[in-house]
């Protein structure tokens, strides 16, 4: 993959995977299953993106991966603040991904007036 964003989404889902194990195994699975949902969807949206069947779909794909990016951090910080399994790395990576986003979105909207 060369395009940055996809590549950093799948790479965050495989960490999300990992992580959601540990929690797991921590018996904390309610927020793992919640986690390891809106953490891997947001790669998903994107890819499904990059076949999408005009500019609105394109840019209406990017909005839910952007709501998943939002959702995944809500409960990173819930797992951070509760002191179970260290995610600050995950928190640094997800701040990115959704400023990547955030970028991508606005541009396309840029593009499609």
């Amino acid at each position: 993959m060369s395009n940055l964003i996809l590549t950093l989404s799948f790479d965050f889902s495989l960490k999300i995977i990992k992580y959601c194990s540990v929690l797991e195994e921590e018996k904390r699975f309610v927020i793992a299953k919640q986690l390891l949902k809106s953490g891997t969807s947001i790669g998903a949206n994107i890819r499904e993106a990059q076949n999408a069947e005009s500019k609105n779909d394109f840019i209406h794909k990017f909005k839910i991966a952007a709501k998943e990016a939002e959702e995944s951090e809500y409960w990173l910080l819930l797992c951070k603040e509760s002191g179970y399994v260290e995610c600050t790395h995950l928190l640094v990576e997800i701040k990115s991904i959704i400023k990547i986003i955030t970028k991508i979105i606005a541009a396309s909207k840029r593009k499609s007036d």
